[in-house]
């Protein structure tokens, strides 16, 4: 049974929530972080430094400013958060920004090396770098933003910082081989996405949130705030993200995505799906790789209630990460914090 997994705990006190989203104050977070991350792709572009014209094009492909920066966005937000509280003013620090920026690269280094893994064709609205330059070159670019990346943390000279995002690649790295493997035992089986859920997507979040409270507080409290915050927003974002990927196409488009099933990849929806449908577990072991194999597992998650479980275990990790942040000293950044898990739940693509 799913339900004796260690989920987090609701809210004790739910008065955090509901009093910030009805408060027509709160900023928007986005907005709220513009100006920390104003130059923030042309800036990354200059760690991107290269003489060769074709290596720069590669590398600058993806940082043409048409991103969401969600991550470097939490990371300001995160920054100035722990700032007020650690008494400061809310400015952020050169090397904060810097914590932002190299989140915003080793994203897009995982997302250049996941599209060669997955054959991905489109990402962003145009041609992966991979259908563009084709594989190897494609290999070489991501390579070289994380080796880019890499410089500018060293740069920060700070031991706990370079250790705490250092992680984050070991992770991304693990992450993807759990991906590539499947576990027989249901329990196992969900505890294993929601590792590699973490490895792969929240680890970027939760490290880099630490890695900005590390700067300015000496309190591993609060730098455990920091990570849980962006350790349950991260999950939280990857379940909505999964769950997307069965309802988005089919509300808009009047067709499935199913792109995580063409991949062979059995994600929330699918594994709370095998509960109702056990004709699913064969399907899971054997990736979807047989003809009709994803149009079926398609029609189970749809007739199950596998959206509708993955959508309330999102809830459960933004309401954790709501009560992390919640410990922080008031502030316009914490509030934003706040609205932003409303915004991770109800986002439509």
């Amino acid at each position: 049974c799913l339900c004796s997994l260690r989920l987090p705990r609701s809210v004790p006190n739910a008065c955090h929530y509901s009093a910030v989203h009805s408060d027509a104050k709160v900023k928007d977070p986005f907005t709220l972080a513009q100006k920390d991350l104003k130059n923030l792709y042309d800036d990354i572009k200059k760690e991107l430094f290269v003489s060769t014209a074709e290596l720069k094009s590669l590398c600058h492909y993806y940082f043409d400013g048409k991103g969401k920066a969600f991550r470097p966005m939490i990371v300001v937000l995160m920054a100035r958060a722990c700032n007020l509280h650690s008494n400061r003013d809310g400015d952020l620090l050169p090397a904060q920004r810097s914590i932002a920026m190299i989140s915003e690269m080793i994203h897009t280094a995982s997302l250049v090396h996941d599209d060669i893994i997955d054959g991905s064709d489109t990402r962003r609205g145009k041609k992966t770098i991979n259908e563009v330059w084709g594989e190897r070159k494609a290999v070489l670019a991501g390579d070289f933003i994380l080796s880019a990346a890499s410089m500018a943390l060293a740069r920060i000279g700070n031991n706990a910082v370079v250790t705490v995002l250092s992680q984050v690649i070991e992770d991304l790295v693990r992450g993807e081989f759990m991906q590539l493997g499947s576990k027989e035992n249901e329990n196992e089986r969900f505890k294993h996405y929601l590792e590699k859920t973490f490895k792969k997507t929240a680890s970027l979040i939760a490290n880099s949130c630490k890695a900005v409270s590390i700067l300015v507080n000496p309190e591993p409290e609060v730098h455990e705030i920091a990570y849980q915050y962006g350790r349950n927003v991260g999950i939280a974002f990857q379940l909505v993200d999964d769950m997307l990927d069965f309802t988005s196409y089919a509300n808009q488009l009047g067709k499935p995505s199913a792109a995580d099933l063409r991949l062979g990849l059995a994600t929330g929806p699918v594994l709370f799906a095998c509960r109702q449908f056990p004709e699913l577990h064969a399907m899971i072991m054997r990736r979807f790789s047989l003809n009709g194999d994803v149009d079926r597992a398609w029609r189970y998650v749809l007739q199950s209630d596998g959206v509708e479980q993955t959508n309330y275990l999102a809830q459960r990790y933004c309401q954790e990460a709501i009560r992390q942040i919640s410990k922080l000293h008031p502030s316009a950044e914490r509030e934003a914090l706040i609205r932003l898990t409303e915004l991770v739940l109800t986002r439509n693509k």
